[in-house]
């Protein structure tokens, strides 16, 4: 991976491309991230960039006074998070990710990600948590079948038939079912970067991406190269 930022969903509006052809984008304010750690294959058994995202308030961070509770990051290492940023001499962040960029040793502490990195036709991979829906129904979950409306019926929008009684006398695992909907991880490939404005740090993304307004975003190069 070459390229990858932190960003927020602004929302979507519709631009025009030079051909005149209207098209629907949704705005990312993507970045500036600053880079809070560097991993090495020597200290940490891998190389990757850790970058901070979006300013908080030192008031709502941990301490790194002795006595004072401390974070546990996923690898293990008990690290209390005013001093994870005051060594990296950054401002305090809310959010805090891991890119495993080719490049890693190049980066430096304090060194800012905008969204000038990515550029007008590159393809990327959206990530986010999808908007909640709560429980929902088969119809609306799964897009299932209703049953007929008329009056006499008895199955307008149930479920209907969830396997044969005698052979197999149970209903298969994985079978789509009425349940909670949404506020899942959920990921689109191959966007398409319609426009990248550099000043305010914005991107403009062919399509709907995952999350509600506001929600945090992880947009990286995309895998999947399309022939």
């Amino acid at each position: 991976m070459k390229k990858a930022i932190l960003a927020t969903k602004v929302g979507m509006t519709q631009i025009f491309n030079e051909d005149g052809v209207l098209v629907p984008v949704t705005v990312l304010q993507a970045g500036p991230c600053v880079v809070t750690q560097i991993k090495t294959v020597e200290n940490d058994g891998y190389s990757a960039v850790q970058v901070g995202f979006v300013d908080k308030k030192d008031k709502t961070v941990n301490k790194d006074a002795s006595g004072k509770k401390e974070i546990i990051h996923r690898h293990g290492a008990s690290k209390a998070e005013q001093g994870h940023f005051k060594k990296a001499g950054v401002t305090s962040k809310r959010y805090v990710r891991e890119f495993k960029f080719e490049n890693a040793e190049e980066y430096t502490l304090g060194s800012e990600i905008k969204a000038d990195i990515f550029a007008a036709g590159d393809k990327i991979d959206a990530s986010a948590i999808s908007k909640g829906k709560g429980f929902q129904g088969a119809i609306k979950r799964h897009g299932q079948h209703r049953g007929p409306m008329a009056h006499g019926s008895k199955f307008h929008r149930h479920q209907g038939s969830n396997g044969a009684c005698s052979s197999p006398s149970r209903v298969f695992k994985g079978k789509g079912m009425p349940g909670h909907m949404g506020c899942v991880k959920v990921t689109v490939q191959n966007l398409e970067v319609i426009r990248v404005d550099a000043e305010k740090n914005l991107l403009l993304v062919k399509g709907a991406v995952p999350g509600p307004k506001k929600a945090l975003v992880t947009v990286k190069e995309t895998v999947k190269v399309e022939a």
